[in-house]
């Protein structure tokens, strides 16, 4: 695999990162994968909370939590209770409903917040890589012109992927500004 291709494979990682990442930051609509690191303690083990439990979205704001077993429902309340999300678990003995508060004008504007510094730490991890791939080309002594198009080639990705960061985070700032 030559660098550029290094370079854009990492890139893409990265991307995929910024996803998921962006996915956790609420939006005032009930997802699941809004508890996806919530780990449950499940004989002895830390268990992701979708291993041991269905989850759905009965209504916008709404999240049921269904386990598998009902015996490690006191397990999951206290997992999730844990995981500072914000939300206050009810147990009604078969489930573990969750209802989201309604997203007040700061707190909408603080998750927008933490979506910019998320899309910037993703430019910093391409910048980085851009380095890297630089460096590479640079090591191994190709003649001036091929040198030039490979560091041009560098660019031109980190010029098209940091664009794909901005324009994710400005879809999810909008999506989070929307009543």
């Amino acid at each position: 695999m030559n660098h550029i291709d290094e370079v854009e494979l990492k890139m893409e990682e990265t991307i995929e990162t910024l996803d998921k990442r962006l996915t956790s930051v609420r939006a005032g609509r009930a997802n699941p994968s809004m508890l996806s690191g919530v780990m449950v303690e499940y004989y002895g083990t830390s268990t992701p909370l979708s291993s041991v439990a269905n989850i759905t979205v009965p209504e916008a704001r709404q999240l049921f939590v269904k386990p598998f077993d009902r015996s490690t429902l006191k397990d999951i309340e206290k997992a999730i209770q844990e995981a500072n999300l914000g939300i206050n678990p009810t147990n009604n003995g078969e489930m573990i409903i969750l209802t989201l508060p309604e997203l007040t004008e700061d707190r909408r504007r603080e998750y927008v917040k933490q979506a910019k510094a998320i899309g910037e730490e993703a430019k910093i991890a391409l910048r980085n890589i851009r380095q890297d791939g630089n460096n590479k080309v640079k090591a191994d002594e190709l003649p001036e012109d091929e040198e030039k198009n490979a560091l041009d080639k560098i660019q031109e990705l980190i010029t098209k992927y940091n664009k794909l960061v901005d324009d994710k985070v400005k879809t999810k700032s909008d999506e989070l500004m929307e009543v």
